[in-house]
């Protein structure tokens, strides 16, 4: 096990990014995918280990924090984490820092992939594309050197009640949202859909993905789509589609990521 570890839940690459931005600075770090139940899970021997997840309808994804409640994390090790969102920082930090204490936390924001609730241009600050992952390259690169430096945030993760509230109701707000996904005659069933599906929610047949409604709401399906083939609804057909620009879906679909 390399001496520094990262725990990663990445929808549409932005979280994956910065984990490896973050692993750059740090060198000698593995990444451990937690989109599904993640390959490694006992982390004891490991100096830091960090945790990098997005900000799902207000808080973290709920896979996300029921594996992490499976993970055998040291008290010795330096433990930190950084959530991703389009605005606010929601309470997954809150959330986390119940299950593993945090010695260290950041928020950091980039464009937005939930596409049938924003365009992926909203974001705060709001800034282009080039200019929001040069700003998240930046901070990540700012994250790995206070890790290096063991340095402490005092203060406790935000907890707001509304955010809360939103997150406790958005696995069945995604699940009926997930009903209304269709994939159009363009779909040459390649399946890269079926591929990136972190819950196995999709299937191929007579050589076309059929989506069902057991979705985490992570949009790689639809953000990924080499056709654009998959859509939401209207809105999301007008919307330009969007996934972190440095992230390739085969990255996402890796289960252990070595960076020296």
């Amino acid at each position: 096990m390399s001496k520094n570890v990262i725990f990663c839940y990445s929808g549409t690459g932005n979280c994956l990014d910065i984990a490896k931005n973050i692993a750059r600075g740090l060198g000698d770090t593995d990444i451990i995918m937690m989109r599904s139940e993640p390959a490694v899970k006992d982390v004891q021997q490991a100096e830091t280990v960090g945790f990098v997840f997005p900000c799902y309808g207000g808080g973290a994804p709920a896979d996300f924090l029921k594996f992490a409640k499976d993970l055998l994390v040291s008290r010795r090790s330096f433990n930190y984490a950084v959530s991703c969102s389009a605005s606010y920082a929601g309470t997954g930090l809150y959330e986390l820092n119940k299950i593993v204490t945090l010695d260290y936390w950041k928020t950091v924001t980039h464009h937005c992939s939930c596409i049938w609730l924003f365009p992926h241009d909203l974001m705060l600050p709001r800034l282009p594309l080039d200019k929001a992952q040069e700003r998240s390259e930046k901070l990540a690169a700012e994250i790995a050197e206070d890790v290096k430096a063991r340095r402490k945030v005092t203060k406790k993760p935000p907890h707001n009640l509304l955010n809360a509230a939103e997150n406790k109701g958005f696995g069945s707000i995604g699940s009926k949202k997930a009903e209304s996904f269709k994939v159009s005659d363009k779909c040459v069933g390649c399946g890269t859909c079926v591929q990136l599906c972190p819950r196995g929610n999709i299937q191929l047949s007579a050589g076309k993905a059929v989506i069902g409604t057991d979705c985490a709401g992570c949009l790689g399906c639809l953000q990924f789509c080499p056709e654009g083939a998959i859509s939401m609804g209207a809105i999301t057909d007008k919307r330009e589609h969007y996934h972190n620009p440095k992230v390739k879906a085969a990255d996402l679909m890796e289960s252990v990521i070595h960076i020296d």
